[in-house]
């Protein structure tokens, strides 16, 4: 999720939720295939910029921008609003909202947008959490919202990283029988191997780093040894993590990790594969067959 870890010094074409069906002619398709043919059929397909993994994009906001927002596949809901836009735009307040960050959790306020557009593609009537995001963020990629999960929730999303490219289509879909593609339970976690251990991780675009690995996890895949400590800024909190290097590969789907450095920490629940490991691959995310894929290049 933004504000992540950084070191300190509905339309609805698919009304039921289906996913399109291809034909296979009796064979598995495999899912990174699904690139060439989405772009002939999508319904965006916009340039993106990559600064320090993460993407950034150009939407309108109730008619009005463009806006720099960033991509984020770590943020529930429809996206987030920075309090500069709120103000620009006069954008009216209409509660508050409780956000986790995996750590601890806070309240928000909530404004409504009437439209949020990126691309052709649009949804309305829409509540996002505001915040200050710019204390936390890099004054060299300033951003003016966040484009969450749900706002992709009826199509395919395909951030293509080498190509800087994001795509997304109602036309074409992973299936669960697409060759090299895995299954998610919560979003985004899928099936990590390091080394012969099996585990979940959590797949993040806007998070600045490339892997975080609980201390217990860490424990079992590595000798133990970490290196200078650093802190970490999530959303809410300020945890203390440790450099380390892994010796075992790291395995995601197609992708393939050797040497990776990596961060540990005693207070984060769960492995995190952030957008600097991310950001040498194409990422295809179908939320109706609840499955990814991660793409090397061509």
């Amino acid at each position: 999720m933004l504000a992540s870890v950084v070191a300190i010094s509905p339309l609805a074409a698919n009304a039921a939720g289906a996913t399109p069906t291809r034909a296979s002619g009796g064979h598995e398709n495999s899912a990174c295939e699904l690139v060439n043919s989405a772009k002939a059929t999508a319904q965006t397909n916009i340039p993106i910029r990559v600064i320090d993994g993460r993407v950034y994009v150009q939407a309108s906001v109730n008619g009005q921008g463009p806006f720099t927002f960033a991509v984020d596949t770590g943020a529930s809901g429809f996206g987030r609003a920075d309090i500069k836009l709120v103000s620009k735009l006069h954008l009216k307040f209409s509660g508050e909202r409780s956000s986790s960050d995996g750590v601890s959790t806070s309240r928000a306020k909530v404004v409504r947008i009437e439209t949020l557009r990126l691309g052709q593609h649009a949804v309305h009537d829409v509540s996002v959490m505001a915040r200050d995001y710019s204390k936390h963020m890099s004054s060299s990629a300033p951003f003016a919202g966040i484009l969450g999960r749900k706002f992709f929730a009826d199509g395919l999303l395909i951030i293509d990283y080498p190509e800087r490219r994001l795509i997304f289509t109602r036309s074409e879909g992973l299936a669960v029988t697409d060759r090299d593609s895995l299954p998610y339970d919560r979003p985004f976690r899928v099936k990590v191997t390091i080394g012969s251990v099996e585990t979940r991780g959590n797949l993040d675009t806007g998070a600045n780093i490339s892997f975080v690995l609980p201390q217990s996890l860490f424990a079992t895949v590595a000798d133990g040894h970490v290196g200078k400590a650093n802190l970490g800024q999530l959303t809410n909190t300020t945890i203390k993590t440790n450099d380390a290097k892994l010796k075992a590969p790291i395995q995601i789907g197609l992708a393939r990790f050797s040497g990776a450095d990596v961060r540990v920490s005693s207070r984060f629940p769960e492995l995190l594969v952030g957008a600097r490991a991310l950001q040498n691959y194409t990422l295809l995310i179908d939320q109706r067959s609840s499955r990814i894929a991660l793409c090397p290049p061509a």
